[in-house]
């Protein structure tokens, strides 16, 4: 495999050995099969970049020298996570770079704490260390509160410039109080006034469309108790709402937390019975896998959201695995793609690989559409124009 002109090969030599913040380079990738994101695929194609961002996407041959060549790889958009627990602390600098070397360009966190999550943006943006985009939010209890205090928190959240309201729970069975309720309506009316997004975990189908009904737009959670109804997925979708995939929750993870061939939960207990309020023997896994499809056949803008913290390609690998169940790669690329963008409200700048949008780009080695365990081969990551994982030979 060729490698990149000298000029680009030495400044890569000076960030991954710690010589300073490496900018945004004009290059070509080139030789490469292009997953635009939008069902495009460009079998031998080129993308160039400039000044951080995508100026073009060809299947004519380039002959640039300042090039990468990536014959034999596929270049798909920058990986994005809607739900993902992160935070500031002693290893985030370990972290962040785990998240890089999966394919993560983006993420959204999974919901505070706001103060936290915002030092690590601005360490990231800052240069201090690498990491992916991180989108702050803002957790708000809707069980415990009262109308006039979910308020005041509001417009609290937006005094620190935070836009996403996450970690809200309904409570799923038989359903929502009406306490909680109340202060739902008053938490989106408010949101109305900040701009807020608030995001609601709404686990069951009756939770889902008590929220859907109420004015939510996001949803954080596929449900996992109980059966969703086509005529509620089309109803969710009718109303504009967008819901992220976290399908695997309630699969049993094995082999991350511990090598014993024991099931696991994704909090690394036992499997099943520690699953939160679960119904038992894991049949939540069984609810999400299926409810998924029925938001997806409904129309419903279906994004991806893992809801997890430990390790990320060990966490994408797992929640590939779940969807792979009900979606082809096909289905799989739009939803991680240009549905997640969407979700988080940044399509005109993620998404897909288009000129004008942010030069996020993940090199995977070889054909993704061969098994979706292809989008784990990674090699290249670049977030804006910049090269922050290379993991190539």
């Amino acid at each position: 495999m060729k490698r990149p002109a000298v000029a680009l090969s030495l400044a890569l030599l000076s960030f991954f050995c710690g010589g300073g913040t490496l900018h945004a380079q004009d290059l070509v990738i080139k030789n490469v099969r292009v997953v635009v994101g939008n069902g495009t695929v460009i079998e031998r194609g080129s993308i160039t970049i400039a000044g951080g961002k995508i100026t073009a996407v060809s299947a004519a041959a380039s002959n640039a020298a300042n090039a990468i060549d990536a014959n034999g790889m596929s270049a798909l958009p920058g990986f994005i996570d809607a739900h993902r627990h992160v935070n500031t602390g002693p290893d985030e600098k370990k972290e962040m770079q785990a998240l890089l070397d999966a394919g993560y360009t983006t993420i959204l966190s999974g919901g505070g704490p706001a103060d936290g999550n915002i030092t690590l943006r601005d360490h990231i943006d800052s240069g201090k260390i690498r990491g992916p985009r991180i989108i702050p939010s803002a957790r708000l209890d809707l069980a415990d509160s009262t109308p006039d205090k979910v308020r005041a928190e509001t417009q609290a959240i937006a005094k620190l410039g935070v836009k996403w309201i996450g970690e809200i729970a309904l409570t799923p069975k038989p359903g929502p109080t009406p306490k909680e309720m109340e202060n739902l309506r008053a938490l989106l009316d408010e949101a109305k006034k900040t701009g807020a997004r608030v995001q609601i975990h709404a686990v069951s189908p009756q939770t889902m469309m008590a929220a859907v009904d109420a004015g939510v737009k996001y949803l954080v959670h596929t449900p996992h108790f109980g059966w969703l109804p086509f005529d509620d997925a089309k109803r969710e979708a009718a109303a504009g709402v967008k819901q992220l995939s976290t399908i695997g929750f309630g699969v049993p993870v094995f082999g991350v937390f511990a090598n014993d061939n024991n099931p696991r939960f994704r909090d690394g207990k036992p499997w099943p019975e520690s699953i939160l309020q679960g119904d038992g023997r894991g049949q939540e896994a069984g609810y999400k896998a299926v409810n998924a499809r029925t938001s997806w056949d409904a129309g419903v803008i279906y994004g991806y959201g893992t809801d997890t913290n430990y390790d990320p390609k060990a966490g994408l690998a797992h929640e590939l695995k779940t969807l792979n169940l009900m979606f082809s790669v096909q289905d799989i690329v739009k939803l991680m793609g240009p549905n997640t963008a969407s979700y988080i409200e940044m399509s005109n700048e993620l998404g897909t690989l288009e000129a004008g949008k942010q030069a996020d780009i993940v090199l995977v080695e070889g054909n993704p559409f061969d098994g979706y365990w292809n989008l784990l081969n990674t090699r290249l990551v670049l977030k804006g124009g910049v090269v922050v994982s290379d993991q190539r030979k």
